[in-house]
């Protein structure tokens, strides 16, 4: 099978070395990843705001990008949730890239029939973050777990794993000092864990800064690096 890797602009920015590892995973279970050039932000940020003749621009120009019929598989739910369900709206030709589009773990699950990658995680204590895309959106919260969990990791209960980070892209930004409680309020719910999982870079960015501005010593990881890492470590 042969699957497009959209990247989105955060992984790029912020986390590119979680879009390698997740062609690294993706190629380590018989995938060919291409990386088409081109790509750009997935236009979220515009369609947020109202803006909708630009983010039609955009979409359009991500058709363009992602012509075919490769699944578009992305370490991202937030990107996922937008080209699936927001797509088709904007203009008729992103009917059918919604159809393909997927967040990594769904792929992975879904789409490939993967449970277990290893035991690469074997003692570790981890908590996962969904992002509100991922589970609200795509209805992909059990996913990540599952593999998780299947790579040898204990994901440890916490009360407010399915509660907003408070990022929310421009929420932050319009209301700062309500993203800021939440983001304390799911920090103070979470028990000792080696580490805190995401598969979304706003909410990473968001809880990881929170978590440094306390003062807490809280690795926060993205789901793509630590799934490879379930990958390569138990191989």
């Amino acid at each position: 099978m042969r699957v497009s890797l959209f990247a989105t602009c955060l992984a790029d920015r912020f986390f590119a070395e979680a879009a390698a590892d997740a062609v690294r995973l993706l190629r380590s279970l018989d995938v060919d990843v291409v990386v088409p050039p081109g790509q750009t932000c997935c236009g979220q940020p515009a369609f947020n705001t109202g803006r909708q003749d630009e983010a039609r621009r955009i979409a359009r120009h991500i058709v363009r990008v992602f012509a075919g019929k490769d699944p578009v598989v992305m370490p991202s739910g937030s990107c996922a949730a937008m080209l699936r369900r927001e797509y088709p709206e904007l203009l008729p030709e992103g009917r059918d890239l919604a159809s393909r589009a997927y967040e990594l773990a769904e792929f992975l699950v879904k789409v490939l029939g993967v449970r277990e990658l290893g035991g690469g995680l074997r003692g570790q204590r981890l908590a996962y973050h969904p992002g509100c895309h991922a589970l609200r959106g795509l209805g992909a919260g059990e996913e990540p777990v599952t593999l998780l969990e299947g790579a040898g990791a204990e994901v440890v209960p916490w009360d407010a794993a399915h509660e907003c980070c408070g990022f929310g892209g421009l929420f932050s930004v319009k209301f700062p000092a309500v993203s800021v409680g939440m983001a304390d309020r799911k920090l103070d719910a979470l028990p000792p864990v080696d580490a805190l999982v995401s598969g979304d870079g706003g909410c990473l960015l968001h809880l990881g800064g929170r978590a440094r501005r306390l003062g807490r010593d809280l690795p926060v990881r993205h789901l793509a690096s630590v799934l490879w890492e379930g990958r390569n470590g138990g191989s």
